[in-house]
């Protein structure tokens, strides 16, 4: 049976739930603290699940800087809930000998509370899962059948309209209210990419029967992370909608696919030694869009965009393309795709040939050629010591290449709360150099 929306909808980096689930985690921990009171106990016990969780902690750190799991550094916020969820772990195993049955249940439920409230104080720092529904990963409440949307092979293609799509489109009778969203599959044609399913939201307009052919706009996720993450902690569908109710329900086709392959494996949304990322986004997915979609043929009314690895990734994309991704969005992207280290990151895509590595570099395609005809829209939070400083690089080197640019510095660090807003700043902006707007 599924869960009512009222819960579904609750958030969980603010209000009631979210304050229970801290309060709750804390209590937990002093329960947990308290299920013994001998002196052993207090003497020996519990110093030494200080040095165990540190320990443990310690452990994680190195595994995930090892692999580069998570390329960004963690707040202390985030340090000091994970050390907290790995002390509770360790307090329940230290007290759970010689202890009653009914005891160790209340112990274990208590570890539990107080995991839950961790990954929530994590969750709160980034916020990649803003309500119930996005961390249980229930489909999204606008979700629907991708053969509810997509029209048989056979179907004609209504006519081309004349001029710029904003002067002749007509908000027509029985427009919903809403787009939707649904799942696809772009088969990797061309790549050979591990590609895990893509999202796509279409715009009111598009569910018509005069369905106008839309501007393409792809949407790349950071890393860790999946193709739903846009959906989830950016509400892009509710941001475009918004942006649509107020534009006769016009609004961009977004495709979000897959630039990573798994949801901590890095690509670095190249063509190399680590997969055909370049070309599986570049060729398969916009092969895919135009042939299964109604988009607008004209590549000048294409973007692309993305936040942390995707924000360096739409990057990538705009200087390698730039006739077919004259707008992109770069939201605290890197100024180089990176592994970590340089040599790192040339020796495991192109087995050390820096002049192969340099050739995809976008600061060293900045330096060999000029963009007059590209656009970028950059954003970074006020907070993020290390994004930012990179992207005033790649903002410098984007004007010398001669492109456009918009630069916005938001409240926050590296999170969501800036992404989030950032997408509903830049909506505007793609609209008019997509042609939705004057």
């Amino acid at each position: 049976m599924p869960l009512p929306r009222e819960i579904t909808q609750l958030s969980l980096v603010s209000g009631w739930l979210h304050g229970l689930l801290i309060a709750g985690a804390l209590l937990a921990l002093a329960g947990l603290l308290l299920v013994r009171r001998d002196r052993v106990w207090w003497t020996r016990r519990v110093p030494l699940a200080l040095p165990i969780a540190a320990g443990a902690l310690a452990v994680v750190w190195l595994v995930v800087n090892h692999y580069k799991s998570w390329p960004d550094g963690f707040p202390r916020s985030v340090v000091l809930w994970a050390g907290t969820g790995l002390l509770g772990l360790t307090l329940l195993a230290l007290g759970w000998r010689g202890r009653r049955w009914w005891v160790r249940m209340l112990a274990a439920a208590a570890a539990a509370l107080l995991l839950l409230g961790a990954a929530d104080g994590i969750d709160t720092v980034y916020g990649a899962y803003p309500t119930v529904s996005t961390a249980l990963q229930l489909p999204p409440y606008d979700a629907v059948a991708g053969t509810a949307v997509l029209p048989p092979p056979s179907a004609p293609a209504p006519p081309p309209m004349s001029g710029p799509l904003w002067r002749s489109w007509h908000r027509t009778a029985g427009l919903p209210g809403h787009g939707v969203v649904f799942e696809a599959t772009i088969p990797p044609t061309r790549s050979g990419f591990s590609a895990r399913g893509a999202w796509v939201y279409v715009p009111p307009a598009y569910l018509t029967p005069s369905r106008p052919a839309l501007p393409l706009l792809l949407m790349i996720g950071g890393q860790p992370g999946g193709p739903r993450d846009w959906l989830d902690g950016g509400h892009l569908a509710e941001r475009m909608d918004a942006w649509a109710a107020s534009h006769a329900g016009l609004a961009p086709i977004v495709v979000m696919p897959d630039a990573l392959g798994g949801e901590t494996a890095n690509r670095l949304c190249m063509d190399s030694a680590l997969g055909r990322a370049d070309t599986y986004l570049a060729q398969d997915v916009t092969a895919w869009a135009t042939h299964t979609l109604r988009v607008d043929p004209n590549h000048a009314h294409w973007a692309v965009g993305g936040f942390s690895y995707g924000g360096t990734c739409a990057l990538q994309l705009a200087v390698a393309h730039p006739a077919l991704f004259p707008t992109f969005l770069d939201f605290s992207g890197q100024q180089s795709p990176t592994l970590g280290s340089r040599a790192g990151t040339v020796a495991a895509t192109f087995g050390g040939n820096a002049a192969a590595f340099a050739a995809v570099d976008p600061l060293h395609e900045l330096r060999q050629h000029r963009y007059p005809g590209s656009a970028g829209y950059f954003a970074v939070g006020n907070e993020d010591r290390t994004y930012g400083p990179e992207q005033r690089t790649v903002v410098a080197a984007a004007r010398a290449a001669g492109m456009t640019t918009a630069v916005h510095v938001l409240p926050g660090g590296h999170s969501w709360r800036v992404w989030r807003a950032a997408l509903g700043q830049a909506i505007p902006w793609v609209g008019v150099r997509t042609g939705l707007s004057p």
